[in-house]
């Protein structure tokens, strides 16, 4: 049971006893002590790096597998995928610039991963060309959100990952934290992700266990060989 279903539990018992007291069928020193539950600090999502390999495992349609790519290796937010024209692709130097972010006005360029880049290639081959938007519906104009979540989801359901509560905005996480523990600076992660403030990026992207624990030692070593030189 999670901590906030707890505490509104929780409210709904207080309340019922101070309705006790008041009838004098409890004593009042019984809020002498309080309990208090602290709320965890709501963590974004990030796939697990098994769960990545299944999911695309599973994709074979050309325009799904390019698109849930994109969003998987570029970290750009679904409503900026999904607005993409023609004109924002730069193919021969495996780049997307996007002219205007989607939370801010501040434009940015992602670059594009080799099995990203190979996904884009194949839907370029096969896409109408008429079309504006890379990614359009079957009444032109771009793909809207709904149904681009309907793709993830019945990719995840095949994969048999939808009892795991991911998000088409879990693969912008995803991107983050592969990231950091591949050992990319926090800095040029807030650039790729279009952050305005770096704290925001740090709570896009988390450490693993692993790395974690591969850091410790790795420093722990330079200290014992007397590696840390000069005044503090």
């Amino acid at each position: 049971m999670y901590i906030s279903t707890v505490r509104t539990r929780m409210v709904c018992v207080i309340a019922f006893l101070h309705f006790l007291i008041e009838q004098e069928i409890l004593s009042p020193s019984l809020f002498k002590k309080r309990i208090k539950l602290k709320l965890p600090e709501t963590l974004p999502r990030a796939m697990n790096p098994k769960d990545v390999k299944k999911l695309i495992d599973v994709i074979r349609n050309v325009r799904d597998r390019a698109l849930i790519l994109l969003l998987l290796r570029t970290g750009m937010r679904i409503g900026e995928v999904l607005g993409l024209t023609m004109n924002d692709l730069d193919i021969p130097e495996k780049k997307i610039r996007l002219m205007e972010g989607e939370k801010n006005e501040q434009g940015r360029v992602v670059y594009l991963s080799p099995d990203a880049l190979f996904a884009l290639k194949r839907w370029l081959r096969v896409r109408r060309k008429e079309e504006a938007y890379l990614f359009y519906g079957q009444h032109h104009g771009r793909l809207c959100y709904s149904a681009a979540r309907s793709c993830f989801v019945k990719y995840l359901r095949k994969a048999r990952l939808d009892q795991k509560g991911y998000t088409v905005h879990c693969l912008r996480h995803t991107f983050a934290s592969e990231l950091l523990n591949a050992g990319m600076r926090l800095e040029v992660l807030q650039e790729l992700l279009g952050h305005e403030d770096i704290e925001v990026t740090r709570r896009y992207a988390r450490l693993t266990d692993r790395t974690r624990e591969e850091e410790y030692f790795r420093a722990m070593a330079r200290i014992e060989k007397g590696g840390i030189d000069g005044n503090y």
